[in-house]
């Protein structure tokens, strides 16, 4: 029967094995999840952009009725002051 040291090492060096093994692979998991999650940040930065732009468009439209509309006012309250 071998000595208890002589099979220790070797347990021990496939352990290391196993352990260098899962941790490769859990690299490879974690790659894969960061290379989704850059993916998922770049569809929010794009979404963030859109919603920025959609704002701005409906803030210079908004305000382009209410020069319309001030306008007009300014046009109605002239005519009433004629009469």
């Amino acid at each position: 029967m071998a000595e208890p040291t002589d099979m220790i090492v070797p347990m021990l060096r496939e352990m290391r094995a196993d352990i260098v093994a899962r941790l490769d692979q859990h690299s490879t998991r974690f790659d894969l999840v960061d290379k989704r999650l850059s993916k998922i940040e770049g569809h929010i930065e794009s979404f963030r952009h859109a919603l920025t732009a959609d704002t701005l468009m409906s803030k210079l439209v908004t305000g382009e009725f209410e020069e319309r509309i001030e306008a007009l006012e300014a046009k109605v309250r002239e005519l009433e002051s004629h009469k």
